[in-house]
Parts: C-alpha cells; sequence; structure tokens
C-alpha cells in the first residue's frame, strides 16, 4: 500500500488539517515539506530533467495549495499531492519534445567526424544528485524496479519514449509499488485500463537495457574504487591508452548537448586523443567525485588560460564488472549548471 505515509505522518496531518483547510500557510509547507523530495524525484522519472522536475513541483504545489477546498480530508495527503503531480507532469508532457539521451537519436559518429555545436532545444535528459534520491532498498512486493535501478540513465531514456498515461502507470505500479485500484483512482480511470496502460509499458521496456552498475559499483568496494581511481589518474594525466583500457570494447560515451557519440574503443581513444587531450593537456583537467542517478560520476573541471579550474561537464558512468560500459558526459554550456550537486563553478 504506497500511498500510505505512516502513522506518525497520518498523526501530523490529523492535527494540521483544520489549519491546512483554513488556510494556515505555515500548516501547509509543514504538511507538505516531507514529500518535496520524492514529489521531485516523481516529475524526475515522469519528465527526465532535473529543472523541468523543478518547475513542475512549484506548479504542483501551486495547485495544491489552490486547491485545498478540494481537499477533505477523507484521503491522506500524499495521494492527493500525487495526483495533483502527476496531472501537472502529464500537462507538461503534452506541451514538450520528450528528453532522450544522444544515442538514441542518431548512430554513432566515426572517428574523425568534426563535432557539431550544441542543440540549443532542450531535448536531453538531465541528471540528478543522489543526495535527492532515497536508494534505500525497495520493501514493496509490489514494485518491480527498486530506486537505484528506476533513476539509472538506461531506465529513464527507455521511459521517456512511453506516453504520458503509460509512464505514469508503470511508475505508480512497476516502481512505488501502489495497487492498480489506487492508480486509477489517481488517474481517474478504472483498474482495467490502469492493467491495459501497465501491460503497453511493460511491453515496450522491453526495450530497455539494465544498468549492471549495482549499488555495491556505485557505493565502494575495494575492486571499483580502483577502478574509478585509475580513471581519475586517465584524466588528470591526459592517458587516452589508460584510459580506454578502462572500457568495454562496446563502449559508448556522449556529451549533451552535443547531439554526436561516439561507441568502441577506436573511436573513443580518437576522440580523447585529438579533442580532449592533444598538445599539452597533461593537468588540464581536475576530476572531483559525486553520485548521480544512482552511479558514480565526476565534476570534470578544466583548467583556462589564467590557470583556474573552471567546471565544464557532469560524466555519469555506468559500470559493468570490472569495466566502464558508459560515459555520459554532460557539458556545462554558457551559464547552465548542474543544480543540486553543490558544484563549485572553479577549484
Amino acid at each position: 500500500m504506497a500511498p500510505n505515509a505512516g502513522t506518525l505522518a497520518e498523526v501530523d496531518e490529523s492535527t494540521l488539517l483544520p489549519a491546512l483547510r483554513a488556510g494556515d500557510d505555515r500548516a501547509f509547507q509543514r504538511l507538505t515539506d516531507r514529500y518535496r523530495r520524492e514529489l521531485l524525484v516523481h516529475c524526475y522519472r515522469m519528465l527526465g530533467s532535473f529543472h523541468d522536475a523543478e518547475d513542475v513541483l512549484q506548479e504542483t504545489l501551486l495547485r495544491a495549495w489552490r486547491g485545498l477546498a478540494s481537499f477533505q480530508g477523507r484521503s491522506a495527503l500524499r495521494p492527493w499531492l500525487y495526483r495533483i503531480a502527476t496531472n501537472a507532469c502529464l500537462d507538461a508532457i503534452a506541451h514538450r519534445r520528450r528528453r532522450a539521451l544522444p544515442n538514441a537519436t542518431t548512430a554513432p559518429a566515426d572517428a574523425g567526424v568534426p563535432l557539431p555545436g550544441p542543440t540549443t532545444e532542450q531535448l536531453w535528459i538531465e541528471p540528478i544528485p543522489d543526495t535527492l534520491i532515497d536508494l534505500r532498498p525497495a520493501v514493496n512486493p509490489e514494485a518491480h524496479y527498486d530506486a537505484r535501478e528506476s533513476v539509472t540513465l538506461a531506465f529513464l531514456a527507455t521511459l521517456q519514449t512511453l506516453p504520458g498515461r503509460q509512464r505514469a502507470t508503470l511508475i505508480l505500479r512497476d516502481v512505488l509499488g501502489w495497487r492498480a485500484s489506487e492508480v486509477a483512482d489517481l488517474l481517474e480511470t478504472s483498474v482495467g485500463a490502469v492493467n491495459s496502460a501497465l501491460h503497453r509499458a511493460r511491453t515496450s521496456m522491453k526495450a530497455y537495457r539494465p544498468d549492471r552498475t549495482s549499488a555495491e559499483s556505485s557505493g565502494g568496494g575495494e575492486p571499483v574504487a580502483a577502478l574509478l581511481s585509475r580513471y581519475v589518474d586517465a584524466w588528470h594525466a591526459a592517458d587516452a591508452a589508460g584510459l580506454v583500457a578502462l572500457l568495454r570494447e562496446d563502449a559508448l560515451i556522449t556529451m549533451p548537448p552535443l547531439p554526436l557519440w561516439y561507441q568502441g574503443r577506436p573511436a573513443i581513444r580518437w576522440f580523447f586523443e585529438t579533442q580532449l587531450f592533444a598538445g599539452e593537456a597533461a593537468a588540464r583537467f581536475r576530476l572531483v567525485a559525486t553520485a548521480a542517478n544512482g552511479s558514480p560520476a565526476f565534476a570534470t573541471y578544466q583548467r583556462d588560460q589564467a590557470g583556474v579550474y573552471r567546471l565544464g561537464a557532469l560524466q555519469v558512468l555506468t559500470l559493468e564488472g570490472s569495466q566502464i560500459a558508459a560515459i555520459h558526459d554532460f557539458l556545462v554550456v554558457g551559464d547552465r549548471q548542474y543544480a543540486g550537486f553543490d558544484l563549485p563553478p572553479a577549484l
């Protein structure tokens, strides 16, 4: 029963509900703050964009405040807020292009193809910091995906291909573990329609290749720590051969908002040797460890002509066993920074 928030929450809600219905903004904030983070992550799964999720969360809270008269306290506050958030996401999906990763939109580029300029449209999936995600193992038997897997880039990229209501149904049923009847009530439809949408969504999700970056890979372990240490050393030394040796044969690198990507060790080595590590590249880069989308990640700082290391990208890695399967290198373009990661703009 996913929508139940627990005894403590119910006691607090019953205490504050009269003030909430009376329009007490402090009661509203106290009651909604406890759900703010999980609602943000729900919107992120729906939209694939951290910035869009923040905007829709604010819209959700505004709609909730304006709609207090419709909340009579006959149901718990959490599912009521999820209903508003899900509908706000569906409205956003209807008016925005779906997000993707470059490797889902074009064929891989050949070695020697010059780098294009960044796309100006907001097309790409964005990373989310692990600090905002409850990565504890799921205990709900209704859930098919745990919290970590359901925010990996591979999962999100496939999820974004689903129509909005199928996307919502799969998240509510297979990620959050809600019952079909609870989802039907939220979406104002029948249980049969929910089951049908879920069947179609699960069929489409068969295209999803599970990210094998495990909790152990993301959180520690000596082999993984050694792999990531070698990865950092290769960047700091501008060692393309050493870096490529850490990759799977079919590894890929994407660089949103650049629309191209490379796959395979030869093409990736060409890219590093001729584009990033060419010339006097040693000590040009500094990597700072962080975590995003349930995976190891690094903020990449590049030295400018004044000798200052400035934030240039946020890398999210996919690990498979003792190798790196993917590098998703989210570039900082113009004033665009990655909110939520608390990364300094310069070192």
